[in-house]
């Protein structure tokens, strides 16, 4: 190890509960292990998983850190025994088990990527949990090929701005759900074809009228409740639904009926309790696929805001408040 503070200020969750919950402290820098990185934080994303985790109903994996943060960017300051791409001072952002909220996080180095040249620390923080997510569900998951429609629900959202940008980048057509004309004339700039405001409008009818009644070859839904019956009808023929959260619950009822008629394919993930093994490979197929368009600037993270570190509380209370169009990032 190099010459490291022994102690660090870090994000902490005493007690599960609102944005107030989450309390700066001084807690030890950790150690990298095995095929692991110490990064010193630059920035790190904040999403809906953290909020999650601090009202205490997204279980912290066996053996990651206690302290909230899936992706942060920064420069390696120590490399575990076997870790052998990335040095001390390469730049890199990488998909967190949990830490980074903190001055310093452990990075598995599979989970890791360079960060381009030209790409600042705050955008590259941006994209891990989000990018990965939609890789994963969108594309490995759901199969959205060219040509193909893809409807987002909370279009808005760090996860559906992602899915805007990489499924517009490989030649899908995009229909994105929001809560108001600002945020609907929002992802119409960054390339959904057709944004539906779902507070005046009826999605299932939008989606059919905008497809010529054939319906979304792909959805993608965080939303769950009553939109999980309801995708059912705006899905096409042979169509696949992916569910990555539930913000207005996991319950339902649905007319089974609708998925066997339709030949419907329903499945979703999550990412946080996957294997190292699995987050490596869908590390390297991003690498493969995406990271070219990163590089060459197709495709940016879609950035709302920056907070201090300390102000992590800020952060959890602007995204709970619907207002964000895109990712928001915590700076050390």
């Amino acid at each position: 190890m190099p010459d490291l503070p022994a102690m660090m200020t870090a994000i902490t969750i005493p007690t599960p509960g609102g944005p107030e919950a989450l309390v700066p402290a001084q807690v030890p820098v950790p150690t990298p292990g095995p095929g692991q990185l110490l990064i010193k934080v630059a920035a790190a994303g904040v999403n809906r998983p953290d909020v999650l985790q601090r009202q205490g109903r997204y279980p912290v994996p066996p053996g990651a850190s206690p302290l909230p943060g899936l992706e942060a960017a920064g420069d390696v300051v120590a490399a575990g025994p076997g870790a052998s791409r990335f040095k001390p001072g390469d730049r890199i952002t990488a998909l967190l088990n949990g830490g980074g909220y903190a001055e310093y996080a452990i990075a598995e180095e599979g989970a890791a990527l360079p960060v381009p040249a030209g790409l600042p620390m705050l955008e590259a923080a941006a994209i891990p949990e989000t990018f990965f997510t939609v890789w994963h569900n969108v594309f490995q998951r759901g199969g959205l090929k060219v040509g193909e429609t893809l409807l987002v629900h909370g279009g808005s959202s760090g996860i559906g701005t992602a899915a805007i940008k990489l499924a517009k980048a490989f030649g899908a057509r995009i229909i994105v759900t929001a809560g108001s004309p600002a945020k609907c004339e929002a992802c119409a700039k960054l390339g959904a074809d057709h944004a539906i405001d779902y507070k005046t409008e009826d999605f299932v009818a939008a989606v059919a009228k905008a497809t010529g009644g054939k319906g979304a070859d792909v959805i993608l839904d965080m939303v769950g409740g009553g939109y999980m019956a309801r995708n059912l009808d705006a899905a096409a023929v042979d169509g696949r639904i992916v569910q990555i959260a539930f913000q207005e619950g996991a319950e339902t009822q649905i007319n089974v009926a609708k998925l066997m008629m339709k030949r419907l394919t329903w499945t979703g993930s999550t990412l946080r309790p996957r294997t190292n093994d699995f987050k490596a490979a869908l590390r390297a197929d991003l690498e493969a696929k995406v990271w070219p368009l990163i590089a060459a600037g197709t495709v940016r993270p879609v950035m709302d805001r920056s907070f201090p570190l300390t102000e992590a509380a800020a952060a959890h209370a602007r995204m709970e408040s619907g207002d964000l169009i895109g990712k928001i990032v915590l700076i050390p």
